[in-house]
Parts: structure tokens; C-alpha cells; sequence
């Protein structure tokens, strides 16, 4: 902290995806951004045109050793998520990490492994838990509106092919696996509804390939992955990830309970979606959808009730980045639990990692680890 108790929280990929947090970061009383780190200082100077004069460092090991922080954001390519968390948090700084928390199941252990032995805490940046109407959904489910939850799906579609020719990384790390290995996305808010449960089974197909790339290689991921999952509590969860069909982006989920379902609105990626809840009179006739806004809008978080107008277009994913952020933020600077900690983090991405060896099986059932078994 400064000597003001502020947490002093540094950038990794400051001129990426990271930008879009400067608004939480200079709102947060708390909070300050005290260094960006990127690869060029072209990427600095970008990164400064939103951020503001702010230290920069062309290594990352260099921003850690000198900038004297307390916390830092990881927003670089997947590939290097783990080693640059494990650096921070052997610093004993926080680390907020962007999705997945790792590419495989030894580096997700060594991650694990080093928030164990840390002082720092890690915090996954899954802003889809984060989403207006999913916040809606899990406090009118923790309220039993749903009564008890069997099934949920949630649907991932991104036409990635362009950003693949733009960040090379993409190419390696998304559609260069074939799986769900970038699941976050679509499982994150399911999880987060079925709080206490975990995926321990999964099975994982796909639908063929059909694209190429602009050197004419075709795409080692399967245009379309279904990951199909059992949970500890015996709950069945569908996945589907497409990063290369021709469609416009789209996040869809489903959830079904005993008293009632929810589903979004699949043709929007920022629709609020519908619901059915049982009313309990009876009567099959007076059965219909209701916008969820109309029926959930006193489950609305009071969060949701401060983010500044212009977080909530597309590029703040609607609002769910400032939100996150300054969740975390509060977290970190109030000594509270985080909902996306580490073992949350890995029940988010260990399913994934274990659906691409599932889908080179062709669809085996294969058991998925737990991170907290890990250290008994």
C-alpha cells in the first residue's frame, strides 16, 4: 500500500484488453495504478493514451522488482498467464488474472502450488460471472426461486478467424487446440449458480473441420466442441464452444430447476433473456415467459446501480468489467474472499483442458481433478 492505503496495482499488457479497467481503477478510493508493462514502447504509449502518465516497463520482471506494487493485472496472451502469476505471487503481490488460469494441467498445478505458499491471493478475471442479468440470476437462485437445479448449458460463439491473423497467439492457443480449453466463458456463471458444485466428469465432441486459415491450414479445434458434464452433485451441464463458424458473437445459457428456467436471449450477446418461474397456482394455461428485468429487478445487485453510462456499451462487455473489477478491487483492499479465487479459477478451466484429450478419445468419459485434493 502507499502511504495514502492505497493498493498499488500494475498492468501486464496494458495496451490490450486491460485498458477497459482504467475507468474501476480511478474510481476505486482505495486503488491506483502505479505501472503498465507491455512489449514496445509504441504499446506503452498506446496503453498511456488511455491509462494516463503512468511508469512504464518493457519487462515484466523489471515492473515487479521496481515499481514497488501490491497487486497486478494480467492481461497478456494465455501461454504466459501462469509464469507471470507464479512471479507475482512468489512476490507475495495479488494477482488478477485474465481467462484461462492456465493451458495445462501441470502448469494449473504449479499455479495452484504457488497461491498455496503465497501471502498474495489470485483472482480469475471471468467477467461473464459478472454480467448484469447472470448477478440477477444467482440471487434469485440463492433466494430458491428456482428450487432445486438439474441442468444448464452455456454457449460460447465467436467468429475468431480475423483476430487469429491479428494476435498470432490466438491461432496457437484457441483455435490451434482442438476442445474446450477456452471454456471460461461459457461454464463461469454456470458455476457460479451451482455454487458448492463442481464438473468431475466430462465427455467432449466436435463437428468436423471446415475452415482455414489464411495460409490454408486448416483449424486443429473442430468448428463447433460439445463438452457434455456430470457434477459432484449429480447436476448435467452442457458446453458448446465455436470460435470459427461464420455468425455473429453470441453468449447463451440455459438453467433448469424444479420450480422453473431460465434463457437467454440467443441472437444478442448482451440480451437480459427470459424466465419461467412456477407460480404455483396450477393452471397450464397461464404458464409464459417473462423478461427477466421485469421479474428479477429487485435481484439486481446494488452494484449495477453505480456503473458510469459509458462502461455499458460493448466494449466494457456491458458494464461486467467495471463491475468485476471493482469487486475484486474491494476484495483485495477490504481483506474479503473473491468468488473467482483459485480453486473456483481451476473448477472453471480444469474441465476445459481435460475435454481435449476427451475429444482425441472420441467423446471417452474422463474424470476431471480437484485442485483442493491436490494439497491433502
Amino acid at each position: 500500500m502507499d502511504r495514502n492505503g492505497r493498493l498499488r496495482v500494475g498492468i501486464a499488457g496494458a495496451a490490450g484488453r486491460p485498458r477497459i479497467f482504467r475507468e474501476a481503477l480511478s474510481a476505486h478510493p482505495r486503488a491506483e495504478l502505479a505501472a503498465l508493462c507491455d512489449v514496445t514502447e509504441e504499446r506503452l504509449d498506446k496503453a498511456r493514451e488511455h491509462m494516463g502518465a503512468v511508469p512504464g516497463y518493457l519487462s515484466y520482471e523489471s515492473m515487479l522488482a521496481e515499481a514497488e506494487l501490491d497487486a497486478v493485472i494480467i492481461g497478456t496472451p494465455m501461454a504466459l498467464h501462469v509464469e507471470q502469476a507464479i512471479l507475482a505471487l512468489d512476490q507475495g503481490l495479488h494477482v488478477i488474472s485474465e481467462v484461462p488460469a492456465g493451458i495445462s494441467l501441470e502448469e494449473c498445478r504449479r499455479l495452484a502450488e504457488a497461491a498455496e505458499r503465497s501471502r498474495g491471493r489470485y483472482i480469475m478475471a471471468e467477467n461473464c460471472n459478472y454480467m448484469k442479468p447472470h448477478m440477477t440470476i444467482t440471487n434469485m437462485v440463492r433466494d430458491g426461486l428456482f428450487g432445486e437445479l438439474y441442468f444448464a448449458e452455456g454457449e460460447y460463439l465467436h467468429d475468431a478467424k480475423a483476430l487469429c491473423e491479428a494476435t498470432p497467439w490466438r491461432r496457437v492457443w484457441q483455435t490451434g487446440v482442438n476442445g474446450i480449453t477456452y471454456g471460461t466463458h461459457s461454464l463461469g456463471p454456470i458455476l457460479d449458480w451451482m455454487e458448492g458444485d463442481r464438473i468431475v466428469k466430462i465427455s467432449c465432441i466436435g463437428s468436423g473441420r471446415h475452415y482455414t486459415d489464411s495460409g490454408n491450414r486448416p483449424f486443429e479445434q473442430e468448428d463447433t466442441c460439445i463438452m457434455t458434464a456430470r457434477t459432484e452433485k449429480g447436476r448435467l451441464v452442457k458446453i458448446r464452444l465455436d470460435l470459427l463458424s461464420e455468425r455473429p458473437t453470441a453468449l447463451n445459457y440455459t438453467l433448469q430447476g424444479t420450480r422453473g428456467c431460465y434463457e437467454s436471449v440467443r441472437h444478442e450477446l448482451l440480451g437480459a433473456g427470459k424466465l419461467f418461474l412456477q407460480s404455483g397456482g396450477g393452471d397450464d394455461d397461464k404458464r409464459e415467459w417473462t423478461d427477466l428485468m421485469k421479474v428479477g429487478r429487485d435481484y439486481v445487485p446494488d452494484v449495477w446501480r453505480t456503473v458510469p453510462e459509458a462502461m455499458l456499451g460493448p466494449s466494457g462487455h456491458g458494464g461486467s468489467d467495471y463491475v468485476m473489477m471493482t469487486d475484486f478491487l474491494n476484495a483485495l483492499t477490504e481483506g474479503k474472499p473473491s468468488p473467482l479465487g483459485i480453486h473456483r479459477a481451476l473448477d472453471m478451466t480444469l474441465p476445459g483442458l481435460i475435454s481435449r484429450e476427451s475429444a482425441e478419445r472420441d467423446g471417452a468419459w474422463l474424470d476431471v481433478p480437484d485442485s483442493r485434493g491436490w494439497f491433502e
